[in-house]
């Protein structure tokens, strides 16, 4: 199995506001900047609780009858009707391979603190890095401490008309 991240991150390097808000994700305006054809090659989708959650207030359910693993130690609050929701638990090497018995082949996760813990454990192959032209001055990281170095091999850059810039990268190794 493996698994990549697609996130979008201001400038200044954060995924979300303090509070979690993601308002200023506005700014990419309405291009789809890849989205739809990256979430056509995943077959299942592995977030942590809090993105579970805001991804709930987005109003109607973005991943259609795709799997999504929610990790969590506490109950989750229901899903939409037309979601197809399972509810993990465990470290990033279990959950891997608890989706790997369950045929997933590409795994999309999301969410800070999860592609955090699964870069850390040398478990997500590709990066696609959506930066935004906004700084918002604090917030939420995308990247956190490492014990080590990652090193990435560049793939691509792409830059569009909103002044986004999305960047390709695939996990080399870990130092």
């Amino acid at each position: 199995m493996r698994a990549s991240a697609f996130i979008g991150v201001s400038l200044d390097g954060f995924i979300a506001r303090p509070g979690g808000a993601l308002d200023w994700l506005d700014h990419a305006g309405n291009i789809d900047h890849g989205y739809e054809a990256f979430m056509a090659s995943v077959d299942a989708v592995v977030m942590g609780r809090h993105t579970y959650e805001t991804v709930l207030g987005f109003g109607s359910w973005p991943f259609g009858a795709r799997p999504v693993y929610v990790l969590s130690s506490s109950p989750l609050t229901p899903a939409p009707p037309n979601a197809v929701l399972h509810h993990l638990g465990g470290e990033p090497r279990a959950v891997v391979a608890d989706l790997g018995a369950r045929g997933v082949q590409h795994a999309y996760v999301d969410g800070g603190v999860t592609i955090q813990r699964f870069l850390r454990a040398g478990l997500i192959q590709r990066l696609i890095i959506n930066r935004l032209p906004v700084l918002i001055g604090q917030g939420i990281p995308l990247f956190g401490r490492l014990d080590h170095d990652i090193l990435l091999r560049h793939v691509r850059t792409e830059t569009f008309s909103t002044g986004l810039v999305q960047t390709e990268y695939e996990v080399a190794s870990a130092t």
